[in-house]
């Protein structure tokens, strides 16, 4: 529906000099709420905040001015409100905004410390509380965007306990003490509310990035769905074609040409075929070892025969859902295998799901029962080479096969694979001693 509004807006572009603002303005439309635009706006609101409470303070600030050594009043003025100057400043041009925070922090503090030891004249005393205490909420309230949570909230405590044993004593005007805690509950309170609101909107905020976050993680593993399935719908189109056209041509193949050409066109359909059943689609998802496993364990238990199962070192590594199914249809096939070829339900059969070291997995599917041949085994049976062996090397694992007749027979699958092997003849041999069988499977 999108695509054959662009030449209209093209050509009214073309026309006219009014509606492309308009249409720039629909494309370019607000983003929604996100962490990075609420903090924007809690900087440049608690800068601008500072700025007016900066502003109430400066009658008292007149008013006690003379009261502080001249270099330290000026000192202490200037960077306070410089401080709050260029919070406002970066806040405004979005840099610096946490630095310039900080800052104001800081020099608050300074300020405070610094306040009793460059009294002008300590025996005068001073009326009414000091114009640092007006800003103290200021202070806090940069301190919330500054720090993080736990910073702030003790920032919140101390610097506001600071000023009020400060106020108690005789350079900071000799109040009752109740005065002073009286103070410093109240910078508390109002700093606690700002800094109640600025975490809470910043965790919804967050919360609302990941929800985004999810939303468009989902959409792209469904577009990706799509497009696969769109893919395996016509790659199945086509071999559907290619096994009809054969059935076809063997159908009225009479003379031997007709009838080499009908095996060779059975054969290309036999390969796309195997090649369509190996191809596994990755939509990016993925799901842990012990989901696997318990994937596995509950296959064995709804097979025919009893299966011995031991789970054992799994951990919480993750594993492509895609590897995962070709891995579990793997495991599903030995244990059919096994339970239709190796014997009755008296044979020992056993089932190994475990954690390799390396964060690798492993599979082991075995039995003491009439084993069989690897090499024997004819080409049209695709039950070992096809649904085990490459079905888990297309997946990105190994199918060690191991077998002999009236040895039984053991099919360790492993993913991802770490060593190639390149002897096969060697672990085959290796795994049939006298004591190949000996043990496995036991609970």
């Amino acid at each position: 529906m999108s695509r054959p509004k662009a030449p209209v807006v093209a050509l009214v572009d073309a026309d006219s000099g009014a509606q492309p603002a308009k249409g720039a303005s629909a494309k370019q439309q607000r983003s929604p709420l996100s962490r990075k635009r609420v903090d924007t706006v809690i900087s440049r609101s608690v800068a601008w905040f500072g700025i007016v409470f900066g502003l109430q303070a400066i009658p008292s600030l007149l008013g006690q001015y003379s009261l502080g050594q001249p270099l330290w009043s000026a000192l202490a003025v200037g960077a306070m409100y410089g401080s709050l100057v260029v919070a406002l400043l970066c806040s405004t041009i979005k840099r610096w905004v946490t630095g310039s925070h900080l800052l104001v922090s800081g020099v608050y503090v300074v300020a405070l410390l610094t306040w009793p030891f460059f009294l002008a004249d300590p025996a005068v005393p001073q009326q009414g509380d000091h114009w640092l205490y007006q800003l103290t909420t200021v202070a806090t309230a940069t301190a919330a965007i500054g720090f993080r949570v736990r910073g702030a909230l003790i920032y919140l405590i101390v610097v506001p306990l600071i000023y009020g044993i400060i106020r108690a004593t005789p350079q900071g005007g000799g109040g009752p003490w109740e005065l002073g805690l009286f103070n410093a509950i109240y910078a508390i309170i109002l700093g606690g509310a700002v800094l109640v609101i600025v975490t809470m909107t910043r965790v919804a905020a967050t919360s609302v990035d990941e929800a985004q976050g999810a939303a468009l993680d989902r959409y792209a593993r469904a577009v990706r769905q799509h497009a696969t399935e769109v893919e395996r719908v016509h790659v199945d189109s086509i071999v559907h074609d290619s096994v009809l056209t054969t059935l076809l041509s063997a159908a009225r193949a009479e003379t031997p040409a007709q009838k080499v050409l009908a095996a060779q066109m059975a054969s290309s359909a036999m390969r796309h075929l195997r090649e369509a059943a190996l191809v596994s689609p990755d939509d990016g998802t993925t799901v842990r070892f012990r989901q696997l496993a318990d994937r596995v364990v509950t296959a064995a238990r709804q097979m025919p025969v009893p299966f011995t199962v031991r789970v054992r070192s799994l951990d919480t590594r993750v594993i492509p859902s895609a590897q995962a199914e070709a891995l579990y249809s793997a495991a599903v096939q030995a244990m059919m295998n096994s339970a239709q070829h190796a014997g009755g339900p008296d044979v020992r059969r056993w089932l190994k799901v475990s954690g390799v070291h390396g964060g690798a997995v492993e599979i082991e599917i075995g039995d003491a029962g009439a084993g069989f041949d690897p090499d024997a085994v004819p080409d049209e049976r695709l039950g070992v080479r096809r649904s085990i062996v490459e079905r888990t090397a297309n997946a990105g694992g190994y199918a060690d096969v191991r077998a002999a007749p009236g040895r039984g027979s053991v099919v360790v699958l492993s993913w991802p694979v770490f060593v190639a092997v390149d002897d096969d003849d060697a672990v085959r041999d290796a795994a049939f001693d006298d004591d190949a069988f000996d043990g496995r499977g036991e609970a």
